[in-house]
């Protein structure tokens, strides 16, 4: 399936487009970061600028309201929201992402106009409701089930650490619909209304990092929903496991382009760090050993950026990119620890303290190695895409 858009944006909007976020995140984000870290909220004004901005739309066609723009340019706009605190992005992350695009490359036309528009205005809030409590990495051994029962289905299990679940309008819901399939086989991909009775949403969790974004377990108690709510019809019962590996595919470039944002941030503070701070009479900048770790780190951020714009070109392209997402998921996100550990160090002891940024960015970017895939299974992504190609006869 070709991954451009038959509408998409032409480049003199879109760079508008990006320049408008650019200043955005200069101007409005990064001044706000102190209060989302000790408010864990991020402000509603902020919010409502977002929806003017077109940021819940960038990934919806533009006939169901939204920008409609490519992975490649996505990657760039998303890079640039990347540079502020990781709770701003998560605020819209799920509609532009997981939330939306199963709905996009699998759903009805009936669907994509009931929901669409609304995730596209932000009006309406995606959640991806896929990880449960004994069910992260493999997706496939999970336990929530949705049986039939004449025109509905009824659901039951629960769900963990679900991004913006109690935000969530709707959940893009992968349950079980035959319980005698094994691992992802018999699984579908239900759009299930969160006022739907029956569905409890519990608190938010707190967690080590990303202060602002909202992350609960869900619980299903009989929750009964029409057929029609599976996405793509009745044509893609115990086919949701496709559409959840569709979305990840891209969702993974997605969390590419947000490890190369943070790592353009920490390069930045700890070069403007490294030429004002002196030891022995002169900056710090000036020693070989702190020079080394800002070309190490400015040479990784620059193979992340090449990597991911790689495999977003070649989505845009038509092709299929599971182990090129794997890889620069995988990378930018290792990447992003890795300077964030450096940042730390070049700050010395200031580093260490609140006060400065990149302590908190080093908490924040140390989630971004586990979610929507842990490097281990990016590993066996890649790992296992390579052999099936060396099998294929495909060289490397």
């Amino acid at each position: 399936m070709d991954g451009t858009p038959m509408d998409a944006v032409d480049q003199e909007t879109f760079e508008q487009i990006r320049d408008a976020v650019r200043r955005f995140t200069q101007e409005r984000l990064i001044p706000a970061e102190r209060e989302v870290e000790e408010t864990d909220t991020v402000p509603d004004a902020i919010v409502a600028e977002m929806k003017e901005l077109g940021l819940f739309g960038l990934s919806v066609p533009q006939d169901y309201g939204g920008m409609g723009l490519t992975l490649s340019q996505e990657f760039e706009v998303i890079a640039e929201v990347g540079q502020a605190a990781l709770a701003f992005r998560s605020v819209f992350g799920t509609n532009v992402g997981i939330g939306s695009q199963g709905i996009v490359i699998d759903g009805t036309e009936a669907q994509k106009a009931e929901w669409l528009p609304g995730l596209a205005s932000g009006e309406v809030v995606a959640s991806f409701a896929l990880t449960e409590p004994d069910a992260g990495s493999d997706a496939g051994g999970l336990r929530t089930r949705a049986v039939r029962d004449g025109d509905d289905f009824v659901i039951n299990g629960s769900k963990r650490y679900i991004t913006n679940a109690n935000r969530a309008t709707i959940l893009s819901l992968m349950a079980r619909t035959d319980p005698d399939a094994k691992g992802p086989r018999g699984i579908s991909a239900f759009i299930v209304p969160t006022e739907t009775p029956g569905i409890t949403i519990g608190k938010h969790d707190h967690k080590m990092g990303q202060r602002g974004t909202r992350t609960c377990d869900i619980t299903f108690e009989d929750v009964r929903i029409p057929a029609a709510n599976m996405i793509g019809g009745e044509a893609m019962l115990n086919q949701g496991f496709k559409t959840a590996m569709k979305v990840l595919d891209r969702g993974r470039i997605h969390m590419a382009a947000l490890g190369v944002g943070q790592s353009r941030r920490l390069i930045n503070e700890a070069v403007g760090y490294a030429l004002e701070r002196k030891q022995f009479g002169q900056p710090i900048a000036d020693f070989q050993l702190m020079q080394a770790l800002l070309a190490d780190s400015q040479a990784e951020l620059y193979a992340s950026e090449c990597l991911s714009r790689d495999a977003a070109a070649r989505f845009d392209a038509g092709q299929r990119i599971t182990l090129e997402a794997a890889c620069a998921k995988m990378t930018a996100t290792e990447t992003a620890g890795k300077i964030a550990d450096r940042a730390v160090q070049i700050f010395g002891g200031a580093g260490y303290m609140t006060e400065y940024p990149v302590e908190r960015i080093y908490r924040d970017v140390r989630l971004m190695r586990i979610y929507e895939g842990t490097t281990q299974i990016q590993q066996l992504i890649i790992a296992r895409n390579m052999l099936d190609r060396h099998r294929n006869g495909t060289r490397l």
